[in-house]
């Protein structure tokens, strides 16, 4: 499956969030999935970190003009110029969202989602969104993101 699976959050993560993000990269990785985030610190360089030590692809929608913005974990960054309206790109390009805590960019990312029919999934202090699914861990995440982007049951997953 070449479409990415989104992975957003908070610029700011407290250690779970950290750990919850780079544990869903490894995972994403590892199970053969690309990654799409905003490709800056925080969440974002958590999951490209787990990301990279699965092995996998992750590509970095940055809001900057320069490519060299981008965490030091990005496979592809890509210098949009656009700022916050990179988020409508990010909910657009991907199949499914995975929030991993977040503030206001990450409810607009959330919006932009649910509006154009992605799934989203919740983890670790995202914020609750009518319509998005709340999972307990990455495993269940990963589960979840299997069952709707490769049409497994959910229990085959991993």
């Amino acid at each position: 499956m070449r479409t990415p699976v989104a992975v957003i959050g908070t610029r700011t993560p407290t250690p779970a969030q950290e750990q919850a993000a780079e544990q869903t990269g490894l995972l994403l990785a590892r199970h053969g999935l690309t990654v799409l985030c905003g490709g800056r610190a925080g969440v974002m360089e958590a999951v490209c970190r787990g990301v990279a030590h699965g092995g996998g692809l992750s590509i970095g929608l940055l809001p900057d003009t320069e490519p060299e913005a981008a965490n030091p974990y990005v496979t592809v960054p890509l210098a949009t110029g656009i700022g916050v309206a990179r988020n409508a790109l990010i909910a657009r390009a991907a199949h499914s969202l995975i929030a991993i805590g977040g503030g206001y960019g990450t409810l607009s990312e959330i919006a932009f989602a649910l509006q154009f029919g992605r799934p989203v999934f919740l983890l670790e202090g995202a914020p609750a969104v009518d319509g998005a699914t709340r999972c307990a861990n990455p495993d269940e995440a990963l589960e979840q993101v299997a069952h709707t982007v490769l049409r497994l049951p959910v229990s085959a997953a991993t």
